[in-house]
């Protein structure tokens, strides 16, 4: 049993490292498989299809990130200071990943909502879902500050998904220039869309 669940996850963590790196068009079952290590039998045990598959990392991803995004937009802290924090470890995360293969990676979700938005409905669905749950953490602390003074924004929903577009457009753009110091203006610029009130 041991074995048949490390099968499975290895072909997780291949998918996902080569989503990241090439999209997810140009990939084949076999060649996931050879990069995981495992038999391409193996892949339709655990996986109905290479949509199937994207899915998985796209939940397994989210998960992550969710847990993530709690633990930096809860606490005690001011609310604006917990989502500058957010947009901080988002650079990080970034960098990170530019010293471990040379290349920005950009945002998971972000890169195939480019890319499979008007090809998969399933997966079109899911990452409608996951921007609308990100969405609504950011508008739970955008709210909170707009309730203390911090903000002039009237519409917490809307000015929340306008920091999640900023956020994932200087995320793309990190990308497309293959430079971390494109999100460098976030904080500013969400202060900015934000009407933030304090320094």
């Amino acid at each position: 049993m041991g074995r048949t669940s490390d099968a499975r996850q290895k072909i997780l963590d291949a998918a996902h490292t080569l989503i990241e790196e090439r999209g997810y068009a140009a990939l084949g079952v076999a060649e996931i498989c050879k990069a995981a290590g495992v038999p391409k039998g193996s892949f339709y045990y655990f996986f109905e299809s290479k949509e199937a598959l994207a899915l998985t990392v796209v939940d397994e991803h989210w998960a992550v990130q969710q847990r993530d995004w709690a633990q930096v937009l809860s606490g005690d802290a001011p609310p604006l200071q917990r989502l500058r924090r957010l947009f901080e470890e988002t650079e990080a995360g970034q960098r990170a990943g530019q010293q471990g293969c040379g290349t920005v990676a950009g945002c998971l979700f972000g890169n195939l909502s480019l890319e499979l938005s008007n090809r998969t409905e399933a997966v079109r669905g899911r990452l409608q879902e996951i921007f609308d749950a990100q969405a609504g953490m950011v508008e739970a602390v955008v709210d909170e500050a707009r309730v203390r003074g911090d903000v002039t924004v009237t519409d917490a929903r809307e000015s929340a998904r306008a920091v999640l577009a900023q956020l994932e457009g200087q995320v793309m753009f990190a990308k497309l220039y293959n430079s971390t110091g494109r999100l460098t203006p976030l904080w500013d610029n969400c202060r900015a869309l934000l009407g933030a009130t304090g320094a």
